[in-house]
């Protein structure tokens, strides 16, 4: 064996890649709160706003939808819009369904660079679980506030980041900026 493979062979041999150990993730990973398809009795997104705001990170509440900061973050603030109504496909929403969707989207922009100055955002849904989605049977927006040097995309999709504010502290900045720029 020469020594590239008895290099690669061995746990822990350093490598180019450095780590950020994240333990806390290991319950989205393994589908905690996730319903098992579009038929499921109990949808997170669903109950979410049947608790108080401060209890389900709820920053805004609309006629049809709800902005809710993510209970698994990739950034501080990001952010997920969706509709009170249980569906899991982006071609189901109606036409009110869907400019309310984009307006709350808009508005959640505006709010999080007043209140952390991002220098970008990536806007997206997940179609779908194939596509990423980690709650498939719920339809819902994510606005991930970047920022330059942050890391490319790639961690937004498939790996984790390093936070420097707990989500009850990200939760009362977005929503007291929101009711600022909302009143």
């Amino acid at each position: 064996m020469d020594e590239v493979e008895d290099a690669n062979a061995r746990p822990g041999t350093p490598d180019g890649f450095q780590r950020l150990w994240t333990p806390h993730r290991m319950v989205y990973i393994q589908g905690e709160n996730k319903p098992a398809s579009t038929e499921a009795l109990v949808c997170p997104f669903c109950t979410i706003p049947d608790r108080t705001d401060r209890d389900g990170l709820i920053v805004h509440r609309a006629r049809l939808g709800y902005v809710v900061l993510n209970l698994y973050p990739y950034s501080p603030g990001h952010l997920l819009i969706c509709p009170y109504r249980h569906i899991a496909d982006y071609t189901e929403l109606t036409d009110p369904e869907s400019l309310e969707l984009a307006h709350l989207t808009q508005q959640a922009m505006l709010v999080i660079r007043t209140a952390s100055q991002p220098d970008g955002f990536n806007l997206g849904i997940n179609q779908g679980a194939a596509a990423g989605a980690g709650i498939a049977a719920h339809l819902h927006q994510h606005v991930v506030p970047r920022w330059t040097g942050d890391a490319n995309f790639l961690p937004v999709i498939g790996q984790t980041k390093a936070l420097p504010q707990l989500l009850g502290q990200t939760w009362e900045i977005v929503r007291d900026t929101w009711r600022e720029l909302t009143a």
